[in-house]
């Protein structure tokens, strides 16, 4: 697949590198030299500098043969984006995909005004992050979650701490414990350090790893009980930070909680959060980094700390002093991916990353159109995809036990209708069923392949 990415930032950068992995033919444009210099010399691509909304730039990067047009430059005016992703379109690409920086642009309307003019997708990163943020506080126990229709099927990540009663255990001494109760569920995945895993029925649990669960809606409790962890209830949140992603999640989730308090160093920053959020938000100008600061703000009578400056570091340190502190939730935004694993040994609960957001929504593009969607979960690069299954498709042929499905992949579960169960090696999909599959990076366009 010919793939065009217009804008070399961080986002671009980070497609870039995981879209060449794909064996996917990848040209990016950028009218910083120097950016696609530091890109091209680790990463298998081909460069054009220059303006991606001008014509020239575009016949340069052959994008009337490309498959996929991505526009995500990192310049804070959007508008480049726009025009190139519908010059792109218009001069002969399949797929054409813009990031954008305003909410105003994906109401339903406008959404179909930019369909019309040839955009497919339009993403605003920062929205997607604090709805995930939003999520991981009314699920407080997970470290990332990701629902299936409205709930039927879920997919939770849990830490393993001291306490858990499953740490010892292996996979079939979990699942006969479980099996007295009907627990419906899967463990599809556990992240040990930096490897992921598929387990298999002799693989222990440990401390510290990271547990990938499929479950029915009427086994999350149970689940929870098995694993050692319990749900608390959010009323009071603190944010650190009054970017984008800070005063979207306040907006939203002033309509949910008692109180909130936003702390922002910049003066004029917190003049207009003040005068643009709800009443029951709180705007305090000050430096969050210092916990003499949080104690002064009263940061024990909250029981969640959300971090979301602009700088990684401050937001991994600011977790880690208000858990110390007595904060039971907590969470980062780490756009440093290096740094992820870092947060989440420091203690930090859940961490939010918008280039890995992104690429999900993108990566989508790549794949047979029966995917809906695509998550990267926290704490392991696999990917959770759901499927609509198409009739006569290779999964619907043979029992799961016998499709030879790829070694670095699972299916855990299945929504039917209004019915949702765990797949087992019994289970034979059927056409129109919609499947959850867990997989590892190197083994996305195989599982594709049995849904096509």
């Amino acid at each position: 697949m010919k793939i065009i990415i217009a804008g070399a930032g961080e986002v671009g950068s980070h497609l870039a590198k995981m879209l060449s992995n794909e064996a996917n033919e990848i040209t990016v444009i950028d009218s910083d030299q120097d950016r696609l210099e530091v890109l091209r010399s680790h990463t298998d691509i081909i460069t054009v500098e220059g303006n991606p909304s001008a014509i020239h730039v575009l016949h340069e990067a052959e994008v009337e043969r490309a498959d996929l047009f991505i526009a995500v430059s990192p310049s804070e005016s959007q508008d480049v984006n726009i025009v190139s992703a519908m010059l792109a379109k218009k001069m002969g690409c399949k797929k054409a995909t813009a990031r954008i920086n305003t909410e105003e642009y994906l109401s339903y309307e406008n959404r179909y005004l930019f369909t019309e003019m040839g955009i497919d997708l339009m993403f605003y990163p920062e929205k997607i992050a604090a709805g995930e943020i939003i999520e991981l506080l009314k699920r407080s126990a997970s470290a990332d979650s990701l629902d299936f229709a409205r709930g039927k099927l879920q997919v939770a990540v849990f830490k393993l701490e001291e306490e858990s009663p499953i740490i010892g255990m292996n996979m079939v001494e979990f699942s006969n414990t479980a099996a007295a109760d009907d627990l419906k569920f899967r463990v599809v995945a556990i992240t040990r350090g930096d490897q992921t895993i598929i387990p298999q029925f002799d693989t222990k649990f440990k401390y510290n790893d990271l547990v990938f669960i499929a479950s029915k809606r009427e086994g999350a409790d149970m689940l929870m009980k098995y694993l050692g962890k319990r749900n608390i209830e959010v009323d009071k949140v603190m944010i650190l930070g009054g970017s984008p992603i800070a005063e979207i999640v306040a907006k939203q989730l002033s309509k949910d909680v008692d109180s909130i308090k936003l702390i922002e160093l910049n003066k004029e920053k917190c003049l207009h959060l003040s005068e643009t959020l709800p009443n029951n938000v709180i705007v305090v100008n000050g430096d969050g980094r210092n916990s003499d600061m949080l104690l002064e703000e009263n940061i024990r009578d909250y029981d969640a700390f959300v971090a979301v400056t602009n700088n990684s570091e401050t937001n991994i340190l600011a977790c880690v002093a208000a858990k110390r502190l007595g904060v039971e939730r907590t969470i980062a935004e780490v756009e440093n991916i290096e740094y992820i694993k870092l947060a989440e040994s420091m203690g930090v609960d859940a961490v939010i990353n918008k280039k890995l957001i992104t690429a999900g929504r993108i990566f989508k593009f790549t794949l047979s159109n029966k995917v809906r969607f695509i998550k990267y979960m926290s704490g392991t690069n696999a990917q959770v995809l759901e499927y609509i299954v198409a009739p006569e498709t290779e999964v619907t042929k043979r029992p799961l036990k016998d499709m030879g499905f790829p070694a670095n992949a699972i299916i855990g579960g299945i929504i039917r209708g209004n019915e949702s169960f765990i797949a087992v090696g019994d289970t034979v999909i059927q056409a129109y069923d919609r499947v959850a599959v867990f997989a590892l990076p190197e083994a996305v366009k195989e599982v594709d392949k049995f849904f096509r």
